[in-house]
């Protein structure tokens, strides 16, 4: 069962897993007390599923820099 952690955080048990995760106290209780936070916090934020290069691909584009015509 999550401790009480008083008045200030809303959803103690999301706030605990977040700090366990090593999150900071201030950026944990942001995340358990905002609105629709047992949706969003603590999932992985993209590294995992490769967000970015995925949706590169989808483009039909590759990475690196840039070439310049001349």
């Amino acid at each position: 069962m999550a401790k009480d952690h008083g008045p200030s955080i809303k959803n103690d048990k999301q706030y605990e897993g977040l700090r366990e995760k090593g999150m900071s106290k201030s950026r944990a209780a942001a995340i358990a007390n905002s609105e629709g936070s047992s949706s969003r916090g603590g999932k992985s934020s993209g590294a995992g599923s490769g967000g970015h290069t995925a949706q590169k691909k989808a483009a039909g584009r590759k990475g690196g820099k840039a070439s310049s015509k001349s």
